[in-house]
C-alpha cells in the first residue's frame, strides 16, 4: 500500500501515521517531496493518539536527511503563512528535533540555519513549541544558534509571526523563572554581556519593559545595554516607545557614560536628567543630533495612533528646555545650532534674551522648528512685527515657516490676497498649514476666496489642509466644468462633496478614477440619474475605495442596489450596506457566519444602540453562531466584532476574558456591562492576568477599558506601571483629560495636610510647569500654596492638557481670579480650555470680547448652554457683528440660543458662507433662518446643488417652497421630512410628498404611526394614499370627513371664560357638521 501511495495510486490518507512510522526505510525514500504536505493535510483534522509523538521520532529517523530537507522546504513554502494545528505541530516537531540533533555538523551555524530557515520555520511560529524544546534540555549554546538563524529571516516575516516567535523565545528564556537565564559572569560561554544580541536579536523590537525586567535585574540589564554588540544592534532596531525610553535610561543612568557614544536613534529618548550636566558645547552638539535624528513622525512599535504633526511629549520639551537653559543669550549662531531644541525657549527668554535683529536673522532656523506652543509662536511673531518685520509678499510669509501659527486672524486678514495666493503656491509653506488652529485656517480660506472667483480655480489653488474649510456655497460649479484631478487631490467633508457630486456624475464616466473623499459625497438625487448598471458599478467602486457613508446615504444606496432583487455578490458592495439587510438577503452570497463577520467589521454606530434594527441583528447573530446560553468563545467574539459591545452583562460575566479584546474597542457601556467588566478584570482570570501584575504595556492594551475601572481595580495596579503609562502611552490613548484625571487621583497621596506655605521641594518652576505629570505632585492644598507669585499665562494652554482633577482645576481658576480681579485680558480668553466649566456670568461680564476669533476660542471649549448664551450675549452687547467667523463659532450646537433680535442681525451673505443646521431649534428660529438662507442661496436655485445648500434650513420652509421643491427630484430623506414645519407638511398632497421623497417614499410606511406623519396620513383621502403603493393606512374614506378634535386647555390652566366659550361654540359646530353631511 505504501508503494501505491508513493506512486500516486492510493491516497496518503489511506494509511495511519503508525503504519508510515513502521514502514521500511527504503520505502519512505520513494515518497515524493510533497508527501509531508499531503500527510499533514490527512492527519491535522484527526485527534492524535498518545503514541503519535513516538511514531514521529521513529518516522523522521528513517528519512534520508537530504530528502527530508527537500520535503520540509516544500512544506515550509506551503504553510509559511498558514497556522498549523497545535497538536500535530508538537508531534511533528518532536520527531524533527530528534532527527536534527543526529545531523552531522548541526552545531555549525550554516547547517543549523538551513534547518531552521528551510525546514522548521512553520513549526516554530507557535510559542508553545519552545516549551517542548526547553523540556528536551536544549542548551543555551544551541538555542543561541536557533535565535541567530531566526534572526536571519526576521525581516522577511510578517509582524504577527515576528511576535509569535518572540513569544516563544521569551517562553524559553523565562521558563525556569531564573532572572538571568543563559547568563552567568562566572561561567565561560555564558558570561557574554552581548546577551540581547545572542538570545533576542531583532526580536528585541517586540520586548516590553516588563519583559526586560524578567530577563535580568537592573544591574545586569545595565551591563547588557552597554555591551558594544548590543549598542550596534540597537542602532538599527525600532523599539516600543516604552522600551526605548527604558533602554536609554539604563544606558545613561551612570555618570560615566558619554552621550557621544549613544546611538543616534536613542537620542530621541533621553530624559531631562541625562542632559542636565552637559557643557554648552556638548549641549549644542546634542541639539544638532536631535534635530537630525528625531523627526516628529518618528515611528514606534505598539503605538496605534499617530501623533499630531506638531505635538511633542512632555519629556521631549523638558530635554529641549534643559539644553536651552545652558545659554543666557541667543545670537543667530546659537539659535541655528539649537535647531529643534529651540522649542525649549521660555517666553521670558524670547522676550528678554534675543535681540530684535538676532530674531530676524534667525527666522529661517526658527521656522523649521516643530512643536511651538501657541504662546511661543505668538510671542515670536509679535516681537518680530513690533520690530518692524514686514510681510510684503508670499516669500516673506512663507519664510516664517512653523511660526505662521503665531499670526492672529486680524493680522492675516490685513495682508493682501495676492500675498496669500503667492505663499500657498510654495511647497515649503503648504507643509506648515496642517497644524494651524482652525480660526487661522478659516481666515486663510476667506482671503483666498475673496481673490479667486471661480470654484474650479479655488479648488486648484487651495492646499489640501485648507480644503475642508471652504464654504459649501463656494463649491457650486454651475456651468463650469470641474477638474476631477484637482478634486481628487483634496480632502473634503461629506457635506462639501455632496454639493458637487451631481456635477461629477455628469462629467466623469470612470467612477474608479474618483477619490474616496469625492465618492463620500454620494447623493440619492445624483445617483438617481444614473442607469442601473452604472449605479451597481458606482456602489462596487465605493467598496474598493473603502468609502464611509452616512445612514441616510446607505438607506438610499441599499434601496437602489436591491431595486430589482438582492444581488448575489453582496461582498462586492460596501460592508456597511449589510446593516440594512438580513442574513437571508445574504444567503446567495455566503453563510450567515460570513454575514455577521462582515457586520462585525461594519460601522455599527450608524444604527442607534437601542434601535430595533440593531437589537435584531444581535439576536440573529447569536442564533447563527449557535450560542444557546450566555457563554461566548473567543472565536465567536471575533466574528461578532463590534456587536460584542451590545452583549448584556450576563454574557460578559459568563464568557470570562473572551470578550475583552472586542470590548476595549467599544465607545461606551451600560452600567450592567461596566459591572461585569470590573468583575472579570478583578478576578484576574484573563490573558492579562491580575491587575497587580500589570505593566504599562498591559494598560496600553486595555486603555479602552480604563474608564470602567473603579478604585478597587486601580489601587491594585502597580503605581510604577500607572506612572509609566501616563508618561509614555496616555497621550496616544482614547481617554479624555477627565478620564485620565481619575487615574492621576489614584497616584496622589490620600492623606491631605493643610498647606499654608509651599512645602520644601515643591516650588513651581518652569520645569515643573512643562511636566505633564505635574498633577501627580500636588494636592489641591499644596497647589494653592505653591502657585502664589507664579504667572501661569505663558503656560496655561499646555497645563490645561494635563490630567488635573476638578479640585485642582478649581485652584487654577481661583489663582487666575486673584491675578486678574478686574477680568481676564483677551489674550488669556484664548487659553481657558477646561477652566470654562468654572466660568460664571459675573466673570463673563468683565471680559472684553473684541473679536469673533475670541468668541470662537471660548465656544470651542464646549461651555454649557447657559454659559454659552452669556458669552454670546456679551460678544453682541459689545457691538460685534454676527459675521461668518462668529456664526461658525456659534455653530449648530449653539445657534438655537440666539433670540429673534439677534437672529435678525445675521446678514444673508454671512449665512451663505457659514455652516449651520438649525433643525433642532424652535419653529420661529427655523423660519427666520430659512428666509435668510433662501435669500443667501437665491442665485443657486436652478442648480442641482441648491437642495444640498438649503436642506439644513428646510425646517422653516413655507408650504409653497416645499411644493416647488417637490418638482426637482430632490429625494429628501425621511429624517428631514419629519422635521419640516408642521403646517407646511400638513398642506402637502400625497403627490407632492412623493415628489419630495423620491427613492425614500417607502420609508413613510415604516414611520406612519409616528408624529407628524401619522397626522398627515389622517388628513389625506385613503384613495390618494393608495396611489402611492407603499401601504399607508388610516386616511379618510370617501364620503367621510376626518374631524380633528379640538384640544382644550385643562381647567387648571385655562380661564373659565375660555372653557365656557368653547362649550358655547359646540352646538354651532355640530349643526354645521350635520348640514354638510345632509348635503353630501
Amino acid at each position: 500500500m505504501l508503494l501505491e501511495v508513493a506512486h500516486g495510486q492510493a491516497s496518503p490518507c489511506s494509511l495511519a501515521f503508525g503504519q508510515y512510522a513502521c514502514a521500511q526505510s527504503d520505502w519512505l525514500q520513494a515518497l515524493p517531496d510533497d508527501f509531508l504536505v499531503s500527510l499533514y493535510t490527512c492527519l491535522s483534522p484527526k485527534p492524535a493518539s498518545a503514541v503519535d509523538p513516538e511514531y514521529s521520532v521513529l518516522f523522521f529517523s528513517k528519512y534520508d536527511t537530504k530528502k527530508l530537507i527537500a520535503a520540509l522546504t516544500m512544506f515550509s513554502q506551503r504553510f509559511s503563512h498558514v497556522p498549523l494545528s497545535l497538536e500535530w505541530n508538537m508531534i511533528f516537531i518532536n520527531g524533527l528535533w530528534e532527527k536534527m540533533l543526529e545531523v552531522p555538523d548541526i552545531d555549525s551555524p550554516p547547517v543549523l540555519s538551513q534547518w531552521i530557515h528551510e525546514g522548521l520555520q512553520p513549526f516554530l511560529v507557535e510559542p508553545k513549541v519552545f516549551a517542548c524544546l526547553h523540556a528536551k534540555n536544549l542548551s543555551c549554546e544551541t538555542f543561541q544558534m536557533i535565535v541567530a538563524a531566526l534572526n536571519g529571516i526576521y525581516s522577511d516575516l510578517p509582524v504577527e509571526e515576528q511576535r509569535n516567535l518572540y513569544a516563544g523565545i521569551k517562553h524559553y528564556l523565562i521558563q525556569d523563572e531564573s532572572n538571568q537565564k543563559c547568563y552567568s559572569a562566572a561561567i565561560p560561554g555564558l558570561n557574554s554581556t552581548a546577551w540581547f544580541g545572542n538570545y533576542l536579536g531583532s526580536f528585541l523590537e517586540h520586548a516590553t519593559v516588563g519583559d526586560l525586567q524578567l530577563f535580568g535585574d537592573e544591574a545586569t540589564l545595565q551591563r547588557f545595554t552597554r555591551d558594544p554588540i548590543n549598542i550596534q544592534m540597537i542602532s538599527n532596531l525600532t523599539l516600543l516607545r516604552e522600551t526605548a525610553l527604558y533602554y536609554t535610561s539604563l544606558l545613561t543612568s551612570g555618570l560615566d557614560f558619554p552621550l557621544s557614544s549613544l546611538p543616534d536613534r536613542l537620542v530621541c529618548y533621553l530624559s531631562p536628567s541625562a542632559v542636565s550636566n552637559l557643557s554648552r558645547d556638548d549641549a549644542l552638539s546634542l541639539a544638532r543630533r536631535i534635530t537630525k535624528n528625531c523627526p516628529l513622525n518618528l515611528t514606534h512599535r505598539g503605538i496605534t495612533r499617530e501623533r499630531a504633526p506638531s505635538s511633542l511629549t512632555a519629556e521631549e520639551l523638558q530635554v529641549a528646555s534643559s539644553l536651552v537653559r545652558k545659554f543666557e543669550h541667543f545670537p543667530p549662531e546659537i539659535l541655528h545650532g539649537l535647531g529643534q531644541a529651540a522649542v525649549g525657549l521660555s517666553i521670558s527668554s524670547i522676550e528678554n534674551s534675543i535681540r530684535d535683529e538676532d530674531l530676524k536673522a534667525s527666522i529661517p532656523a526658527l521656522g523649521k522648528v516643530r512643536g511651538w506652543s501657541a504662546e511661543q509662536s505668538s510671542t515670536i511673531i509679535n516681537k518680530l512685527l513690533r520690530s518692524g518685520y514686514q510681510i510684503p509678499d508670499g516669500q516673506s510669509l512663507a519664510k516664517l515657516g512653523s511660526l505662521v501659527a503665531g499670526l492672529n486672524s486680524s493680522t492675516l486678514r490685513s495682508l493682501s490676497s495676492e500675498v496669500i495666493l503667492e505663499a500657498i503656491k510654495l511647497p515649503e509653506f503648504v507643509e506648515q498649514i496642517l497644524p494651524l488652529p482652525s480660526a487661522l485656517k478659516m481666515a486663510f480660506v476667506e482671503k483666498l476666496s475673496s481673490s479667486v472667483h471661480h470654484p474650479a480655480d479655488l479648488v486648484k489653488y487651495i492646499p489640501d489642509a485648507l480644503a475642508s474649510y471652504i464654504p459649501k456655497s463656494l463649491l457650486v460649479f454651475g456651468e463650469e466644468k470641474p477638474n476631477i484631478q484637482d478634486l481628487n487631490s483634496k480632502t473634503w467633508t461629506r457635506e462639501q462633496a455632496a454639493v458637487f457630486f451631481s456635477d461629477i456624475m455628469k462629467t466623469e464616466p470612470d467612477f474608479s478614477s474618483l477619490s474616496q473623499s469625492v465618492l463620500q459625497g454620494f447623493t440619492c438625487a445624483a445617483a438617481n440619474e444614473v442607469e442601473e448598471e452604472r449605479f451597481q458599478e458606482l456602489a462596487k467602486v465605493m467598496k474598493k475605495k473603502n468609502v464611509k457613508l452616512g445612514e441616510d446615504q446607505l438607506n438610499c444606496l441599499v434601496k437602489m442596489v436591491t431595486l430589482h432583487g438582492i444581488p448575489k455578490d453582496l461582498d462586492s458592495y460596501p460592508k456597511d450596506l449589510l446593516l440594512f439587510l438580513s442574513p437571508s438577503d445574504y444567503a446567495a452570497t455566503g453563510s450567515c457566519r460570513q454575514f455577521f463577520a462582515n457586520i462585525g467589521e461594519a460601522n455599527l454606530d450608524l444604527l442607534q444602540r437601542e434601535s430595533s434594527q440593531r437589537k435584531q441583528l444581535l439576536l440573529e447573530a447569536l442564533a447563527c453562531l449557535r450560542i444557546p446560553g450566555t457563554q461566548v468563545t473567543e472565536e465567536n467574539a471575533e466574528v461578532l466584532g463590534r456587536l460584542v459591545c451590545d452583549l448584556g452583562g450576563e454574557y460578559i460575566t459568563s464568557s470570562g476574558g473572551n470578550l475583552l479584546k472586542q470590548l476595549r474597542k467599544c465607545d461606551s457601556f451600560l452600567p450592567e456591562q461596566e459591572e461585569a467588566i470590573r468583575s472579570i478584570i478583578s478576578s484576574g482570570n484573563t490573558t492579562f492576568g491580575p491587575p497587580a501584575a500589570w505593566s504599562a504595556f498591559t494598560l496600553n492594551e486595555l486603555s479602552g477599558l480604563i474608564p470602567v475601572f473603579d478604585h478597587s481595580i486601580l489601587q491594585q495596579i502597580p503605581k510604577n506601571a500607572l506612572t509609566v503609562w501616563l508618561k509614555n502611552f496616555a497621550r496616544d490613548s482614547p481617554l479624555s483629560r477627565e478620564e485620565l484625571a481619575t487615574v492621576v487621583e489614584e497616584l496622589r497621596p490620600t492623606r491631605r495636610k493643610r498647606a499654608d506655605d509651599c512645602p520644601p521641594g515643591k516650588q513651581i518652576t518652569e520645569t515643573v510647569l512643562e511636566d505633564d505629570l505635574m498633577p501627580l505632585s500636588y494636592t489641591p492644598e499644596q497647589l494653592r500654596a505653591c502657585l502664589k507669585n507664579v504667572s501661569l499665562e505663558n503656560h496655561l494652554s499646555q497645563m490645561l492638557t494635563y490630567a488635573f482633577s476638578v479640585e485642582q482645576l478649581a485652584v487654577l481658576k481661583e489663582h487666575l481670579d486673584e491675578t486678574y480681579p478686574d477680568g481676564y485680558p483677551e489674550s488669556l480668553l484664548y487659553k481657558l480650555g477646561s477652566l470654562i466649566s468654572f466660568v460664571t456670568p459675573e466673570d463673563v461680564s468683565k471680559w472684553n470680547i473684541r473679536s469673533a476669533d475670541t468668541l470662537a476660542a471660548l465656544l470651542i471649549n464646549e461651555p454649557t448652554d447657559d454659559q454659552a448664551s452669556v458669552i454670546i450675549k456679551r460678544y453682541i452687547d459689545l457691538g460685534n457683528p454676527l459675521n461668518v467667523t462668529a456664526l461658525n463659532a456659534i455653530g449648530t450646537r449653539y445657534v438655537c440660543l440666539l433670540n429673534e433680535t439677534e437672529l435678525k442681525m445675521i446678514d444673508s451673505n454671512s449665512l451663505k458662507l457659514a455652516s449651520l443646521n438649525p433643525s433642532a431649534c424652535s419653529e420661529r428660529t427655523k423660519e427666520i433662518l430659512y428666509a435668510k438662507a433662501k435669500s443667501a442661496f437665491s442665485d443657486q436655485q436652478r442648480s442641482p446643488a441648491y437642495y444640498q445648500l438649503i436642506e439644513p434650513y428646510l425646517g422653516g420652509a413655507p408650504a409653497a417652497d416645499l411644493k416647488a421643491l417637490s418638482k426637482d427630484n430632490v429625494n429628501m430623506n425621511i429624517s428631514t421630512f419629519m422635521k419640516l414645519r408642521r403646517d407646511s407638511l400638513m398642506s402637502l398632497t400625497p403627490l407632492e410628498v412623493e415628489g419630495l421623497l423620491g427613492m425614500h417614499l417607502r420609508d413613510l410606511n415604516k414611520w406612519q404611526t409616528t408624529s407628524p406623519i401619522r397626522e398627515w396620513v389622517q388628513r389625506q383621502k385613503q384613495s390618494e394614499l393608495d396611489k402611492l403603493h407603499v401601504g399607508l393606512t388610516g386616511g379618510t374614506q370617501e364620503g367621510y370627513i376626518n374631524l380633528v378634535t379640538p384640544k382644550f386647555q385643562s381647567p387648571s390652566s385655562a380661564s373659565l371664560g375660555t372653557v365656557a366659550m368653547a362649550f358655547h361654540l359646540l352646538p354651532a359646530l355640530l349643526t354645521s357638521f350635520l348640514m354638510m353631511w345632509v348635503f353630501s
